[in-house]
């Protein structure tokens, strides 16, 4: 499997990487979890070494089917995840965007939870918040 590197942190991926959406979350009902974790360890044997998820994937599920997935091979990859919601108190439902600093803290805290590590290799905003201001 060819490598790419991105941006200037040096950080190396497989040129091809799993998006885990859709295994609990967008197209239809989630799939089995057990098939789904069989998946992403297969592609590890292949070659993948990028996983990509987001908190919102679920909500939070995605991420600890990809957790619990690569936990036995997690020296062995790099795992993307996302910020930038708020959900629901009572519901958990998506409720609109945070993307507040003190926000993006306890969702990388809460992520690095249900990923079952103490290190999220890439973390960005998953969509823009129009009321945090961006500096320039």
């Amino acid at each position: 499997m060819q490598k790419r590197k991105l941006g200037k942190s040096n950080l190396e991926v497989s040129a091809m990487g799993l998006g885990c959406m859709g295994m609990s979350f967008g197209y239809g009902p989630p799939k089995d979890k057990q098939d789904m974790i069989s998946v992403i360890r297969r592609a590890v044997e292949l070659g993948v070494t990028f996983f990509d998820t987001a908190e919102v994937y679920g909500p939070f599920t995605n991420e600890e089917l990809v957790g619990e997935a690569l936990a036995p091979v997690r020296e062995q990859v790099v795992i993307a995840t996302k910020f930038g919601f708020k959900f629901h108190s009572e519901t958990g439902k998506q409720a609109g965007l945070d993307s507040r600093p003190e926000h993006i803290k306890q969702v990388a805290e809460a992520s690095l939870k249900r990923l079952r590590t103490n290190v999220i290799d890439l973390l960005y905003q998953h969509r823009v918040d129009p009321d945090v201001p961006s500096k320039t």
